[in-house]
């Protein structure tokens, strides 16, 4: 049973919070402020803590020296965003802002709680093993696992089959594992098999000679022979044609390769690292692809995880464009809102990283003067709950419980909300839970709240 210790100076959210984790299963510890933390409690044999960020005398960020190894959760309101952004550069395991649901504070502390032991699993000589790599960002623990796999792989000459959602930099894994290679003073050839037409991808692939089909009026070498000696990346191997592929086998099986029209076939060394979005043995089934080259490039398989897996490599990554975009245009390098880090960092970013890159793009464009960029400018879709009166789930639940008992922080905001949305307008009710009016909105949908107008306000309008 993991030990978590709860550093929060409000009573209610601390009581709230501690009987969420017990009931998880979680033994629970608590403190009002970071002294009260250090004389009641040995830091070190706890798993993990959850600190408020702003707490009587010391702030929490302290915790993160005095914690030593073990890992602190950082929460925080949208309006102190820039100091959890801030406190995570420092050390913190990661933040969370309030206000937030059951759901989102038990993946957190799931997350790093696992990420923590198995930090303490790999041992000092395996953490160095996934030591980062140039031209990749990311320090989340599928990266670093990541890296682990491309140090071990790079120096050999196996064939390499990278999985990854679109726009997620499977590109970079293979310039990557080129680099690290003894092939990293020879080409590295990429190629794009679903932006080559599949009437020309054979000729482009392999070469062809003087007047094996119309229009070929000269001989020409091909990617493949062009990679001789060093390493050739196909990307969205799945497009390729079957007559592609049963070349390419050719290759793979014989080091050799025969351009269309050619009576003799040439000597290549070619390492080959493939990438796919798709399903290679479903298509393999499904006769779609040839399934003796599925089994001759599925070698050693690396993942490249989605942008919604990695965690706070999103800001990292984020950050990273943005002083890149800054720098293109010559202008002083912008920062993000915190709003527009609460958008960066839970947005799913179905595009991945091409996405992200072309939001902060835009976004640099279009902010005007040197200040911040906000979640505006940003212009992705958030996804937003609509209300649904006639789901009584979706309804907020009684609030007529002692709030010591079994208060949730969803009913802490919902009570706070129909307690004082008659007499404050929402700019007020936002600031006072220490959000923005976007999130009061969301929350409001969420809970299914509806927004009420109260007399002072119909009156003032």
């Amino acid at each position: 049973m993991s030990h978590i210790l709860i550093v929060e100076d409000e009573a209610i959210i601390r009581t709230a919070l501690r009987k969420l984790l017990e009931r998880h299963r979680y033994r629970v510890s608590e403190a009002g402020s970071v002294r009260e933390a250090t004389t009641k409690y040995r830091l070190s044999e706890v798993d993990l803590v959850i600190s408020d960020l702003r707490l009587p005398g010391a702030p929490g960020t302290d915790l993160l020296k005095l914690a030593g190894d073990v890992p602190v959760l950082i929460m925080t309101s949208y309006a102190s965003l820039r100091s959890a952004v801030d406190s995570m550069r420092m050390g913190a395991a990661d933040y969370i802002a309030k206000p937030f649901d059951h759901d989102e504070m038990i993946a957190t502390v799931r997350r790093v709680i696992g990420k923590a032991a198995q930090s303490r699993a790999q041992g000092p000589s395996n953490k160095d093993s996934g030591r980062s790599i140039s031209g990749m960002i990311g320090d989340s623990p599928v990266m670093r696992e990541l890296y682990a796999r491309i140090h071990k792989v790079a120096p050999t000459d196996a064939t390499v089959l990278v999985h990854g959602e679109t726009g997620t930099g499977k590109e970079l894994v293979a310039r990557a594992i080129h680099e690290e290679s003894r092939r990293a003073d020879k080409p590295l050839i990429s190629v794009n098999c679903a932006a080559i037409p599949e009437t020309l991808i054979e000729a482009e692939l392999f070469g062809h000679e003087k007047g094996a089909f119309t229009g070929a009026q000269t001989a020409r070498e091909g990617l493949v022979a062009a990679a001789d000696g060093g390493t050739l990346f196909l990307d969205e191997i799945g497009e390729l044609p079957l007559e592609a592929q049963a070349r390419l086998l050719r290759v793979l099986q014989e080091g050799e390769v025969r351009p269309i029209g050619a009576v003799e076939s040439r000597k290549v060394d070619v390492r080959l690292v493939a990438a796919t979005h798709r399903n290679l043995r479903q298509l393999a089934g499904e006769r779609k692809f040839r399934e003796d080259l599925y089994y001759r490039i599925n070698v050693v398989q690396m993942t490249l995880a989605p942008l919604r897996e990695r965690g706070k490599d999103v800001l990292a990554i984020a950050e990273h464009l943005l002083e890149k975009f800054c720098a293109k245009v010559e202008r002083a390098t912008l920062k993000l809102s915190p709003e527009a880090v609460q958008a960066v960092t839970t947005y799913t970013w179905p595009g991945n990283v091409r996405e992200l890159e072309n939001a902060i793009q835009r976004a640099v464009i279009l902010t005007e003067g040197n200040g911040e960029i906000d979640h505006h400018t940003l212009d992705i879709d958030l996804d937003l709950v609509p209300v649904d009166e006639a789901d009584p789930d979706r309804r907020p639940r009684s609030l007529h419980t002692d709030p010591r008992e079994d208060l949730s922080l969803e009913d802490y905001f919902a009570r706070f909300v129909l307690e004082h949305q008659d007499t404050m307008s929402e700019t007020e009710l936002a600031k006072k839970l220490g959000v923005s009016r976007k999130c009061l909105w969301e929350r409001r949908q969420k809970l299914g709240i509806p927004r009420k107008k109260s007399r002072r306000l119909a009156a003032e309008a």
